[in-house]
C-alpha cells in the first residue's frame, strides 16, 4: 500500500501486479528485476543465491541503495513475522483501505491472508 500511496502522492501511477509477475516491464520503479531478485533470494533461505544475487544488486544500484534494500527486505520481513507469530491480524481499517489492491494482486489467496480475512474465525 505504501508503494501506491507513494506514486499518487508523486503522480507516478505504479503497477503493481509487476510485484507478483515479471518485473521487467516496470517503467516507474529503477532496476526492479534486481530488487525483486534480491528480495526473493532473501526469503529464500538459499545464502549462495542471496550472495550472488547482492552482488548482481550491488552492481546494479551502486553500495548506498543496496544497504537501503537490505534494511527494507530485513526490516518487513521481521514485523510479518511478529505479526504473523503473535497471531496480530490485518487491522480492520487496513483490510477495507486494500480490497481493490489485494484483489488485484490475488493476496487473499495465500495462506497467511487467511487470518487476516473478516471472515476468518481468529477475527471472530
Amino acid at each position: 500500500m505504501l508503494l501506491r500511496a507513494s506514486g499518487e502522492h508523486d503522480g507516478k501511477p505504479h503497477n503493481l501486479q509487476r510485484i507478483v509477475e515479471d518485473a521487467a516491464g516496470s517503467n516507474t520503479v529503477p532496476q526492479t528485476a534486481p530488487l525483486l531478485a534480491y528480495a526473493d533470494a532473501f526469503v529464500s533461505g538459499d545464502a549462495a543465491l542471496l550472495a550472488a544475487r547482492r552482488e548482481e544488486l550491488h552492481a546494479a544500484v551502486g553500495a548506498a541503495a543496496l544497504v537501503d534494500a537490505a534494511g527494507i527486505v530485513a526490516i518487513f520481513t521481521a514485523v510479518v513475522r511478529i505479526a504473523d507469530g503473535t497471531g496480530i491480524p490485518l487491522e480492520d481499517f487496513k483490510i477495507e483501505a486494500s480490497v481493490e489492491l489485494r484483489a488485484e494482486l490475488g493476496i487473499d489467496s495465500y495462506g497467511a491472508a487467511a487470518s487476516s480475512s473478516p471472515e476468518s474465525p481468529e477475527r471472530r
